[in-house]
């Protein structure tokens, strides 16, 4: 549809994809993807917008304006040139809450005093985004911005934290390789963060074709592939590092209950659960089965 549309709309963008130009320069659509367009004002008649409204859905932006340090970000992330191949440490931080639940320029703001400085926030539309960390001397937890967040604003937020890089010509490809990553964490995992190593076995079970998934799946879990609880308990297991107490805590569970279940989970599948290597494979047909 982008692609039709960019053929009538010359001045059509992607948000995430403004450079120079403000967005109230724009007149600000969502499409059936969810994706956020824009049309220059000087190129839309009132009869074009009436039109557009028709199979689109209106927007209104109200991302804060970028600071020059966001926008020399932003100029390295769309693919721009630079000769220093060096750079001080950074990542990014993918962040996502609730459309409307939130003001952009409060988020912004919340963010800025957890890090006591202006952090760099480049805005995919007004509730998506990344934060860019560079060289803290003290790791920020992303588990209390949520707290604070959600205690303070009563917003729900997921973030998906970025390995650290060293160089600034590979900003582009680390971006892509984030916003690709949090696209694929968002259909296997509910936490409120995700970290990239935590967030690998996710990319690999959904590199996997339909058939090998199904075989996957289906040679794991076995007999067991239609026990909810019963597979409820073995996640809770493998989630608690294969710790039997933390595990009975978890789930409000007698131990020997618990031990129970794992026991029949190993008679139905032949499968030791409590072995690591055995339990990673269970845990990736777990994924698979969603």
């Amino acid at each position: 549809m982008i692609r039709q549309l960019r053929k009538i709309f010359s001045t059509l963008v992607l948000y995430q994809d403004l450079t120079e130009e403000q967005p109230e320069a724009y007149q600000w659509f969502l499409t059936a993807d969810n994706e956020l367009v824009g049309i220059h004002q000087q190129e839309l008649t009132a009869k074009d917008s009436q039109l557009l409204n028709t199979f689109l859905r209106p927007h209104s932006i109200v991302a804060p304006k970028m600071t020059t340090e966001e926008k020399a970000w932003q100029y390295l992330i769309t693919g721009g040139n630079t000769s220093d191949t060096t750079s001080i440490p950074y990542r990014f931080i993918y962040f996502s809450f609730q459309r409307d639940q939130i003001d952009p320029h409060t988020f912004k703001e919340a963010v800025n005093e957890f890090f006591l400085k202006q952090v760099p926030v480049l805005w995919e539309n007004d509730h998506e985004g990344i934060i860019i960390e560079e060289n803290l001397n003290e790791s920020i937890s992303y588990e209390a911005i949520i707290d604070v967040l959600m205690s303070d604003l009563s917003v729900n937020i997921h973030f998906f934290v970025g390995p650290f890089i060293n160089s600034f010509p590979e900003a582009k490809n680390a971006y892509q390789s984030l916003t690709k990553g949090a696209a694929v964490v968002r259909k296997y995992s509910d936490k409120a963060v995700v970290t990239y190593i935590e967030a690998i076995p996710y990319m690999l079970i959904d590199l996997v074709d339909d058939d090998t998934r199904s075989d996957i799946i289906q040679f794991a879990l076995a007999r067991t592939i239609n026990d909810r609880d019963l597979l409820h308990t073995v996640k809770t297991f493998i989630a608690c590092n294969l710790n039997v107490s933390v595990t009975a805590k978890e789930l409000f569970m007698h131990r020997n209950s618990l031990q129970y279940r794992l026991d029949k989970f190993s008679e139905k599948t032949g499968i030791d659960i409590r072995d690591f290597r055995q339990a990673s494979a269970v845990y990736l047909a777990l994924l698979a089965n969603v």
